[in-house]
């Protein structure tokens, strides 16, 4: 291998994302160097972790790539995205894995997304965006239940409630217009619409789109789906529900129209979309959200399962030649269990010793992926909502998950929760 095919990586981010994102580039023989801004323990033991700030424009994000030669950036979060650090490095001429400020309000805001299906006739639940709260509320009282309330900004996966009586819708708007839980003063108020959830990223080029295996994420924090969402409590891949009839219907009706509505809106997407999907007993679906970057917990799952060199694919994002390369999955499904703080997604305590973790380092059969950690000398603390997730691959999904809670015994902290159901009764339609 040449000199000029080993490439200097930087991923900005500190979650569990981030952590799967560096272990697949980890697996690629081409990696010279990897910086992680600000990167956990777990990325740690991969690549370098530096402190670049995401303030003034970029500035010192952009003088460190400079300075280091980075030949790609990848970015984990969306908030970067959405901020423009995309616009920014091409405007310098620069690598990155993203799409530009344009193309994030897919995102960055819910009743741009809303806006954009419907022009282009992508299937999503029927919808009225609202600015202020006593119309909101007349709304709900005279639509009725279950009805779905959005908080229009980003909130880490945690702005949305499914309210099955008006009593939740109201207090969901209060949160929003009344107590800013979300910065956000405006909401979208969505029809509810029955089905499995299922995801289903792609990497994009601009020109073309090709998507990835597809995962099943489980937001509500407690087993059975219940309770309120979290950013995500485990994830399992493939998913039963898109079976091929939904997966060819999902591309000819979801996937390829909203390339079609990237192109004509002359928006620059190179990167990751995320399609949050609502699959149907007639074996349609419906969009429920927009990402413009890998999930999290998904890319732990997905990532995973990538047999194909994830530098080779990012150059090809760049370059537009996504149609040139083949893009091959492990044949395995993988589980991904969340452990949390005591008290997520609510309040939570950090700074909690964390014990057990060196059966991981022994063994190939599962992986530790680091969300909210922090080392202090030798010790694992916590230092975040989402500590740690729990991989493991296997020939079927109850198996993998199996091997998964086996490996979650061997771990302890003061306050550890997880889900006791993730991936043991996969859902179908």
């Amino acid at each position: 291998m040449t000199h000029t095919d080993m490439k200097r990586i930087l991923l900005i981010g500190s979650g569990g994302r981030e952590h799967a994102i560096a272990l697949a580039l980890s697996r690629s023989p081409r990696l010279a160097k990897l910086y992680v801004s600000p990167g956990n323990p777990g990325t740690q033991a991969i690549g370098e972790s530096i402190h670049l700030s995401m303030d003034n424009n970029f500035d010192s994000v952009i003088e460190f790539v400079k300075q280091n030669n980075i030949d790609i950036t990848i970015v984990g979060p969306e908030q970067p995205l959405v901020d423009g650090i995309v616009d920014r490095f091409l405007a310098e001429d620069l690598v990155i894995i993203g799409p530009s400020k344009d193309a994030a309000q897919l995102e960055g805001s819910k009743a741009f997304a809303k806006s954009f299906m419907k022009k282009y006739n992508i299937p999503t639940a029927d919808y009225a965006v609202f600015d202020d709260h006593d119309s909101a509320k007349d709304y709900v009282k005279t639509h009725g239940c279950p009805i779905v309330i959005k908080a229009d900004g980003l909130a880490s996966g945690k702005g949305v409630v499914v309210a099955h009586d008006e009593h939740t819708a109201i207090d969901a708007l209060d949160s929003i217009f009344v107590h800013n839980k979300f910065s956000s003063n405006r909401v979208v108020i969505e029809s509810f619409l029955e089905g499995v959830e299922a995801s289903l990223m792609a990497f994009v080029d601009g020109n073309h789109i090709v998507h990835m295996v597809s995962a099943q994420d489980h937001k509500p924090i407690y087993d059975g789906d219940k309770g309120p969402n979290t950013g995500g409590m485990g994830c399992f891949s493939p998913s039963m529900a898109l079976n091929p009839l939904v997966e060819s219907y999902v591309l000819e009706s979801i996937v390829n129209p909203t390339l079609y509505g990237i192109q004509s809106e002359g928006m620059d997407f190179r990167g990751i979309l995320y399609f949050g999907l609502m699959i149907h007993t007639n074996n349609r679906a419906s969009v429920v959200e927009y990402n413009t970057r890998f999930g999290d917990p998904e890319a732990q799952v997905v990532l995973n399962r990538l047999d194909t060199d994830l530098i080779t694919i990012c150059e090809a994002i760049h370059n537009r030649t996504l149609d040139a390369l083949t893009i091959d999955w492990d044949v395995k499904q993988a589980v991904c269990v969340v452990l949390t703080s005591g008290g997520y997604p609510n309040h939570y305590d950090v700074g909690v010793p964390i014990n057990g973790t060196e059966i991981f380092e022994t063994t190939d059969s599962y992986t530790l992926i680091h969300a909210g950690t922090r080392l202090e000398g030798e010790q694992l603390l916590t230092n975040g909502g989402r500590v740690l997730g729990v991989l493991a691959k296997s020939w079927d999904i109850p198996s993998a998950a199996e091997l998964a809670y086996n490996a979650i015994g061997h771990i302890h902290y003061q306050g550890m929760y997880y889900r006791k159901d993730i991936g043991l009764k996969p859902k179908t339609v």
